[in-house]
């Protein structure tokens, strides 16, 4: 399959999927029509209707910051490790799951007492960033925890031969702070600066070198690191209890104790010979030769890959498979016990307990092979992850 292109807008939009959901494909024209876009915008395999900007949207600007663009869940990404373990019985996996699930608070739960202090990111001045201040002490409470939605923990066998540990997890309720309080203010400003339009279309920005913008960097900043704290400490958790069971450790992957990489952000970086802000809503860096993560669903491969650095997508590719179906119509339209009856008959341990949590259940999301065929072009596949065990809020 070919790239679309589609050139009735201000600037191009480069397409990695055949079909596009309506709301989507307006919220990418949206984009492409913005006075500050540069080049063209890139939408990913796993593309679907977000807050103003499509989730599996890459976009590139020139001296301005759009908070919605980033996302309410500031750093959310992924984190895998390779263990020295190649088989695990399904006993022992359970007695690991169960285990976890009472150390690593899910959903909307919270540790009890704060976390370590020395865990949470360093060489910030809180001083300077009003929302972080505010909620540092609940921050403490929160990390190391999973949250809910599509975020999960992952026992899974790689075709390497090896058990690995995937987590998908965020910056929790000081992320969706710090953006609501900037896409607020952006909002408010445009508004002032006789620009209401794009406070209505959710897309409200900050000029990079006001003190908005810079405050919003800072903190943005604080949140991606704060999220990598978050998976570091559920991680660590992870293999201390694996341990306690197998006596299994970590085992480097290509020269990384552990794969980390970040899907909802926005970094200054050099493309077509200018330096632009690249906002990356449900899309993750893809450079030449880096590293990533790309899971699937509750039920089907991960991938690990290696990224092939195309400018075309502003060396960018896909956070995941995508959603076929919102969540409300995912509890409409699936039947609790198909849903089950497909991942049992995998042999894998699932999550799928309750009718509520059919909005996670595998039929929600496209087709994992379909979405790796479709960006070919923007990264090789280094291995794939079958689950074994999943644990989600």
């Amino acid at each position: 399959m070919g790239r679309k292109i589609i050139k009735s807008e201000r600037i191009p939009i480069s397409l990695w999927l055949d079909e596009m959901e309506e709301g989507a494909l307006k919220q990418a024209r949206n984009l492409a029509n913005l006075p500050f876009a540069f080049r063209h915008v890139a939408i990913m395999p796993d593309c679907h209707e977000g807050y103003g900007m499509p989730i599996g949207g890459v976009l590139a600007t020139a001296s301005v910051i759009i908070p919605n663009a980033v996302g309410v869940d500031i750093g959310c990404g992924m984190c895998a490790v390779k263990t020295d373990l190649e088989e695990i019985d399904r006993n022992t996996l359970k007695q690991v799951v169960g285990q976890l699930k009472q150390i690593i608070p899910l959903g909307f739960v919270h540790h009890k007492k704060p976390q370590d202090e020395a865990l949470m990111p360093e060489s910030y001045d809180l001083r300077r960033f009003p929302v972080t201040q505010r909620e540092y002490q609940s921050a403490l409470h929160q990390l190391g925890t999973l949250g809910g939605g599509n975020h999960f923990i992952e026992f899974q066998k790689g075709s390497d031969g090896y058990i690995w540990i995937m987590i998908h997890s965020g910056s929790r309720n000081i992320g969706k702070q710090v953006a609501d309080h900037y896409n607020r203010l952006a909002g408010k400003l445009n508004e002032q600066w006789g620009l209401p339009q794009y406070k209505q279309q959710q897309l409200a920005y900050l000029p990079v070198d006001s003190d908005e913008g810079q405050a919003y960097i800072g903190e943005m900043r604080y949140c991606i690191d704060f999220a990598l704290a978050n998976r570091q400490l559920m991680m660590q958790r992870c293999l201390e209890v694996l341990n306690e069971h197998t006596g299994a450790g970590a085992l480097p992957f290509e020269g990384h104790d552990m794969i980390n990489i970040a899907h909802n952000y926005a970094a200054s970086e050099m493309h077509y010979g200018k330096e632009v802000w690249v906002h990356r809503k449900g899309a993750t860096k893809a450079g030449k030769n880096q590293l990533g993560i790309i899971p699937g669903s509750q039920g089907t491969k991960s991938y690990i890959v290696r990224g092939k650095g195309n400018p075309e997508s502003f060396e960018s590719c896909s956070h995941g498979a995508g959603r076929l179906m919102g969540r409300n119509e995912a509890l409409r339209k699936l039947n609790l016990e198909e849903e089950r009856k497909k991942l049992e008959a995998k042999g894998i341990l699932h999550s799928l307990h309750a009718k509520r949590d059919l909005d996670e259940a595998s039929s929600c999301y496209k087709n994992i092979d379909l979405v790796m065929e479709q960006q070919k072009d923007l990264v090789d596949v280094a291995l794939y992850l079958e689950p074994l065990a999943v644990i989600k809020g």
